[in-house]
């Protein structure tokens, strides 16, 4: 007969818990620097990036970036080669699209108003069409750009530490794949809504003869604006639980994926304004200082979105969330696990005291307590062996 899970418990390997009822001793209250210190380190922001660093995120987003540099080329040259010729035969789209990506990675094609670019925009436009031999080299490209999903799913999931996903392969580059062709799909769908509201703002501020003011520039800054932070927000949102499998509350994922998204568009506009991955002064660094700019971009793109993974893994933790997707069975294994812990513990503890007590004990007490001490341990020697294990307990489950 399967037993309660309230009061069942397994017998594993020990872990440090504390027991209902137990109290700890009191600390004395801090004053001063001492305290300063204290409530400063117990600010949110503080713990995000003390548990960004425990996790290693600074080497993640090294990882991550190595992989990024040769994802970046691979999805590009991918994209423009399968519809490389739509975009060609609509040179309304061109301008918009092109920016869309600048916008996305600043300085990435070069065009009139980035004449830096690293990618000559008539070079993507001249890629249209695929032969046999292209089509092979595509295989080996799209393969590239998936390593970095992969390689930004396992950073993600170690920033909330947890394990790596065992999904099965072909289903995980499968969603990779989608997860890509979306990603797409809204740079060139914010590329279109700016077609048509730009349109649209010329039209409106036309009838009232202000379509070269101060104000209409604004409001269209204003629009482009908010739609590079919408398709940043999303990306990030799809990255946390789509992508890296986490179960995410709603509200959680949305607040940490716009904290990521506005601080990644502040990233933008500094590098754009050269404050950031500013080396072209260099001369030693002239010759690639296009690339080496991409580079810092790119460690410090994934560092945000790694950051952003542990504002909401911070958040998680505060409000007692478990982000792995535990079935009815587990939770009950875990919570059998965490209450013969705690009973240990109280077992031990007590242990502890009577030891106390009978060396401080002398005749008939002392012999009195020295027989229950060993018929304790005996009774709670008896009880830990039929306490089933971890095995037993889901067989037993699934028996009943």
């Amino acid at each position: 007969m399967a037993r309660d899970a309230d009061s069942q418990a397994v017998r594993d390997a020990p872990a440090v818990v504390t027991a209902e009822g137990a109290t700890e001793t009191p600390e004395k209250p801090k004053t001063g620097i001492a305290a300063l210190i204290e409530r400063i380190m117990k600010l949110r922001a503080v713990r995000v990036f003390l548990h960004y660093t425990s996790e290693g995120g600074g080497l993640l987003a090294a990882g991550m970036t190595y992989q990024a540099v040769f994802a970046l080329f691979a999805a590009i040259w991918v994209a423009f080669s399968v519809a490389g010729s739509v975009v060609a035969a609509n040179p309304e789209l061109q301008g918009p699209l092109f920016s869309a990506l600048n916008s996305s990675v600043p300085g990435l094609i070069k065009t009139g108003d980035t004449p830096k670019g690293i990618i000559d925009s008539k070079t993507l436009l001249s890629t249209a069409g695929l032969t046999w031999t292209g089509a092979i080299a595509l295989i080996g490209l799209l393969v590239t750009a998936l390593g970095f999903l992969a390689s930004m799913r396992d950073s993600i999931r170690r920033i909330f530490d947890l394990p790596s996903d065992t999904t099965f392969f072909l289903k995980q580059k499968g969603r990779d794949l989608l997860l890509a062709l979306g990603f797409g799909v809204l740079i060139l769908l914010s590329a279109v809504l700016s077609v048509i509201s730009n349109a649209a703002l010329d039209a409106l501020f036309g009838l009232f003869g202000i379509e070269k003011s101060i104000f209409a520039q604004v409001v269209a800054q204003t629009i482009g604006y908010a739609l590079v932070l919408i398709i940043d927000t999303v990306t990030l949102a799809a990255a946390y639980r789509v992508l890296s499998a986490i179960k995410i509350p709603r509200r959680r994922l949305f607040a940490g994926a716009l904290i990521g998204g506005v601080a990644i568009g502040i990233l933008k506009a500094l590098f754009a304004l050269g404050i950031i991955g500013g080396v072209g002064n260099n001369a030693l660094l002239a010759g690639f200082a296009v690339i080496i700019g991409l580079l810092i971009f790119l460690n410090f793109l994934c560092q945000v979105m790694l950051i952003g993974a542990s504002w909401i893994s911070v958040g998680m933790a505060d409000a007692r969330i478990d982000p792995r997707a535990l079935g009815p069975d587990e939770m009950r294994v875990e919570k059998a696990q965490q209450l013969e812990d705690a009973r240990r513990l109280v077992a031990d503890a007590n242990h502890k005291k009577a030891e106390e007590e009978y060396r401080a004990a002398s005749g008939w007490r002392k012999r009195r307590l020295g027989k229950q001490i060993l018929a304790d341990a005996r009774a709670e020697t008896r009880r830990r062996a039929n306490v089933p294990t971890t095995e037993e307990l889901t067989a037993e489950k699934k028996d009943a």
